[in-house]
Parts: structure tokens; sequence; C-alpha cells
């Protein structure tokens, strides 16, 4: 006689995502279901196998019982099982179908994430890809608690529990108006910036990675102005309101509002940084995800081996 599954797939999904959440609310994000819809979910797994699962706490969110924490170790295992099966009939039909969530810090998506998830597209067709960006810490924590799975950002201080694999290497440079006086110049010191104003790209890696160099060089920048937006810096400096330190740099050196602005290299040795594709070392990539990381990989081997020899481009 078959005994009776009094549990879906669907619930321990659920469940999961609370667990390593350790909210409903947040799990919302993870899953792309309703609150209501997970907490019923919960609910009725929970009187499903006769196990209280979660101590609700209204100010704490949600933590496992003992109980759950047995439960969730068994819970990782069969989804696992339920995934290799169905990636195992993927595979039988020649695709792979299903969503995967990247991470990117916002600079790098106009840049390197765009053409990169346009030839993805051309060759998984069946992944539905769900961009999320964010700061470091922002996307470090997604890799940690599941919300995303690979993550494309800068090694700079990257954390020692993630893999990456380097994709790109940028160098940094200054942007100045038009109308600069230092404009004509092949290359910039900064040290004769240092009593312009200066607008400030204020995001983590970016702004601990000015922090070091500036004070290495004993400069103690005139900072005008702070924001987290890159665009918005490229318009402050269209505008004359002082100069930029940045790392990405757009084909075009014309702002949204279509001021000209020009970078130009740093006179005083840089070093470079590295774009890296990050994951949550020790923890099985799905399917998707070692495909978009084999992908990526081959893309961007074929065009760093299409520029060898040149000069590193400024970005």
């Amino acid at each position: 006689m078959v005994q009776e599954i009094r549990y879906t797939i669907r619930q321990l999904q659920h469940f999961l995502a609370v667990a390593d959440t350790g909210s409903i609310s947040r799990a919302v994000d993870l899953t792309h279901t309703s609150q209501p819809g997970i907490s019923l979910s919960i609910s009725e797994l929970e009187r499903g196998i006769g196990v209280k699962l979660f101590v609700r706490q209204r100010a704490k969110g949600m933590s496992l019982t003992p109980a759950g924490e047995d439960f969730l170790e068994y819970a990782r295992e069969l989804l696992a099982a339920a995934e290799s099966l169905q990636t195992r009939m993927d595979t039988e039909k020649g695709s792979l179908t299903g969503r995967l969530a990247i991470g990117c810090y916002p600079t790098l998506e106009p840049v390197l994430l765009t053409p990169l998830i346009a030839e993805f597209q051309l060759v998984a067709p069946g992944i539905a890809l769900d961009i999320q960006d964010g700061t470091q810490p922002e996307l470090e924590r997604g890799l940690r608690e599941g919300s995303i799975e690979v993550a494309l950002l800068y090694d700079d201080h990257l954390a020692a529990d993630l893999t990456s694999i380097v994709i790109d290497i940028v160098r940094p440079y200054v942007l100045l108006p038009s109308d600069h006086r230092l404009v004509d110049d092949d290359d910039v010191s900064l040290i004769d910036l240092a009593d312009d104003p200066m607008i400030l790209f204020d995001t983590t890696p970016t702004r601990h990675h000015w922090e070091s160099e500036l004070s290495r060089l004993g400069i103690e920048p005139r900072i005008s102005m702070r924001t987290r937006n890159f665009e918005f810096v490229r318009c402050l400096v269209g505008r004359g309101l002082g100069y930029g330190l940045l790392m990405q740099r757009p084909m075009s050196n014309l702002t949204y509002e279509g001021i000209e602005v020009v970078p130009k290299r740093i006179r005083e040795p840089m070093p470079t940084t590295s774009v890296v594709l990050a994951y949550l070392t020790g923890t099985p990539l799905s399917p998707r995800a070692q495909r978009f990381v084999e992908f990526t990989v081959q893309e961007r081997s074929e065009r760093l081996l299409q520029t060898q020899g040149a000069e590193l481009r400024l970005r």
C-alpha cells in the first residue's frame, strides 16, 4: 500500500525560504509568492506532518524549533533530489528551464551584464532571469541567504566564503568637465585636483577604494557632494560642479543631459580591480546557475583572447 504524502514540493520550497531568510516577508521576494500564501503553506505543512516547525516572534521574525532544524536537513535533501530529477528530464528534452536569480553591482549592469545576458538568452532561452542589483554587502548577503545564486561584482574586500571567477579587469580614471583646466593633459595627477570639489560615488566598495588610494597619496579630497547614483555623478561633473573618480566607463562621453564629460588616465600608479562572478563556496549551484557560469567564463575568455596584447583599456 502506497503511503499518503501529506506535503507538497511547493510547501517545502516555502519552508526553506522562510528558514533561510528568517521571516515570511523576506521569503516573499525569494519565492514570488504573497505573504498570506506563504503563511498558509507553512501552516498546512505543519498540520500535514504533525510537527511545529517555527516559533513565530513578532519582533524577531521566524526561528526554527529543534524539530524544524531536523526537518530542514531532510527538506534540503528532498528538494535537491526533486531538482535533480527535473534537470534530468529537462536535459532529455534538450533544454534547461526555470528561474535564475543573478545579482549585479549597478555600474556593471549596462557595461558588462547587458551584453552577457543578451547572448546567454540565445543559448538558454528557457531560463528566466531575475536581475537584482545592490551594493557589494547587499549582494554578498543575497548569496548567503539564497535570494540570488550568482553575482557580478568587484573583488575588492570580497568575503572569504565566496568563490569567485575573474571575468574582467578595470582601471580607475578621473572624469572631468569638458572645460576643466586640465582637460588637454594626457593624464591627470590626483594631487593637482586636491583643491577641486569632488563628486563622490558613495557606494561600497568604490568609496573604500578611493578613501584608501587618496589616503596613500596623502590627499584629503574636498568632497562637495555624495551620491549612490553612477549617472548622477557624470551629470554633476558635466555641469562643472566637480570631478569624479570612477571605474566603469560607458561607451558614450555624453551624460543623460547630452553634456560632454572627459575621462582621463590617472598619473599616479593605481591598482587595477578585478570584476568577478561570485557564488557561495560549498553550496551546489543549480544546473541553471552552472550553465550561466560556464557560459560567462567561455564568453569572457573569448573576448580577452581577442584583445590580448592590447593596452588595458580605461573603463
